[in-house]
């Protein structure tokens, strides 16, 4: 399975099983980003532990699940980036628009805090 997809209470966590986020995968991972979306989630946290290599197609579908949760006013978590990935991230300056952690754990803490945050509905 390329995807391991896992309902966490206030968000998705998605992680990726391969060691490259490339042509091969990234469409699937689109297709699977856009599902979760459909299906109501607005927070969505992205760990690419497993990753070593990222192209441009593995880029646009982390800007993909990032546009998703903005127009659902969520937040969109990227994790676990390898030292290569980081470097791509950071070469295409994806690091000065994209929330990043360094591991799935602090994502959650993360999103926890943001959820303390909000202002309670009247």
């Amino acid at each position: 399975m390329a995807f391991e997809i896992t309902k966490n209470g206030n968000h998705t966590l998605i992680k990726v099983n391969s060691d490259r986020l490339d042509t091969n995968n990234a469409p699937g991972l689109k297709s699977e980003l856009v599902m979760v979306n459909n299906k109501g989630e607005k927070n969505i946290v992205l760990d690419l532990s497993s990753c070593n290599y990222c192209d441009s197609s593995g880029l646009r579908s982390v800007l993909v699940a990032n546009r998703l949760c903005e127009d659902a006013i969520g937040t969109f978590i990227l994790c676990g980036l390898q030292p290569d990935v980081d470097n791509l991230v950071k070469i295409s300056m994806l690091d000065t628009i994209l929330l990043i952690t360094n591991t799935v754990e602090d994502a959650k803490n993360l999103l926890e805090k943001k959820e303390n945050l909000k202002p309670d509905a009247l």
